[in-house]
């Protein structure tokens, strides 16, 4: 039975590593996968998926209108299609999480998906919120805050290094923008959120 995987976990993890490791085990064996992002990242250029370790793919994107139900099915009726590879996740609306969700329950085919768990005000993404109700699998890829204690928060900078409470919930960036934090420096560096 194919299944929805969703492997979250906060910036520079190591997921889109990750998912690139993948999707080459898939293609030595001589098996074709289909590779997506997000159309709104472009930090490793347009229609590709990047590792900050210096690996990179060429993807198709998707952008918040896109029916991806259709797109896959489509695919999959031009040739074999072993495995669907979705990397910055989070940026998936709730519809198109439920159309990968068919993806896997109606057409066979596995669906990975890789994003962020939370934003920078400790909030879900929508499309990792559904990633989370929906996903047959869900899988932590772990990384460090620098007491050495697992990272699950991430705070976003400004140019001179100070920690923004606000803001618009999607900025694309990298090491210049964010840094990764375990939930109690992520509370030292924001200040308690309310309610807490």
């Amino acid at each position: 039975m194919a299944k929805l995987y969703f492997h979250y976990s906060t910036m520079n993890a190591g997921k889109s590593t990750l998912l690139l490791q993948a999707s080459y085990n898939y293609r030595e064996r001589g098996m074709d996968t289909y590779l997506l992002t997000a159309q709104v990242d472009r930090r490793a250029g347009a229609a590709r998926i990047g590792s900050r370790i210096g690996i990179s793919s060429e993807a198709e994107t998707f952008a918040a209108g896109d029916d991806l139900y259709a797109r896959i099915s489509e695919k999959l009726d031009s040739g074999r299609i072993a495995c669907v590879f979705v990397d910055e996740a989070q940026f998936l609306n709730p519809e198109q999480v439920w159309q990968l969700a068919r993806v896997a329950d109606d057409l066979k085919l596995p669906v990975m998906c890789y994003g962020l768990r939370v934003d920078f005000r400790g909030e879900l993404f929508p499309g990792s919120a559904t990633l989370l109700a929906l996903a047959d699998v869900l899988r932590e890829v772990r990384t460090i805050c620098h007491c050495g204690r697992k990272a699950t928060m991430v705070v976003r900078q400004d140019q001179d290094g100070r920690v923004l409470r606000d803001g618009a919930q999607v900025q694309i960036g990298g090491n210049e923008a964010y840094v990764s934090l375990c939930r109690r420096h992520w509370r030292e560096a924001v200040g308690d959120r309310p309610g807490g």
